[in-house]
């Protein structure tokens, strides 16, 4: 089995992570700074835009900040993430290219399922660590309850994203499965760092 430490240190360090989507890319430390400074501190940059890679790169200047790559569909995406100082993978998608390429690289991969069929397929990988996603039109928490009583022996925990919002994310964190969850709530809208601070600052997660 894969060694479990660098992933669950990612998914442990903060109970919702920011998915992000950046189209403008002077906005990315500022952003990112707002995040941090409302104790959010783990951020996924979606491959979503042209300059993600870019925001990357500027997001890890911001102290105390740990950044990854979301949104990663292949070995060549993951290894241009790297390149640009992501230091974890997330994914939409679980194929064996992407596990083998993170197993090579040595980075904490997250990847997407949506089924138990996905589970078992990155269990035989070695994986117990999966992004349930899209969470709420898989069929939210009952289907991840079901999901959780099947291979709860097995070790596996989930981080939920898709259709997490700020109403429902305590719901999904009160799963024994669950040790965060992705939200793009909080930067969504193409909200000013200004507007993403005051909603980081509303979860009242500061330390």
């Amino acid at each position: 089995m894969t060694d479990l430490s660098h992933i669950d240190a990612v998914m442990e360090r903060s109970p919702i992570i920011p998915v992000i989507v950046i189209h403008d890319v002077s906005q990315a430390r500022s952003v990112a700074e707002a995040l941090v400074g409302g104790g959010l501190s783990t951020l996924e940059v979606t491959l979503r835009t042209p300059c993600a890679l870019e925001a990357i790169s500027e997001m890890r200047k911001v102290e105390g900040a740990l950044v990854g790559a979301g949104t990663v569909l292949n070995p060549r995406q993951m290894q241009e993430a790297i390149k640009a100082g992501s230091q974890f993978i997330v994914s939409p998608g679980l194929t064996m290219p992407l596990a083998e390429a993170a197993r090579n690289h040595n980075i904490p991969f997250l990847p997407g399922i949506a089924n138990a069929s996905d589970i078992m397929r990155g269990l035989d990988m070695g994986l117990r660590r999966f992004k349930f996603f899209p969470a709420v039109t898989n069929g939210g928490i009952p289907a991840l309850k079901g999901l959780e009583s099947v291979f709860g022996s097995e070790g596996v925990r989930f981080c939920p994203t898709g259709g997490i919002t700020e109403q429902n994310y305590r719901d999904w964190l009160a799963l024994e499965s669950v040790a965060c969850v992705g939200g793009s709530w909080l930067t969504g809208g193409d909200a000013t760092a200004e507007i993403v601070a005051g909603r980081a600052a509303a979860l009242n997660l500061r330390k």
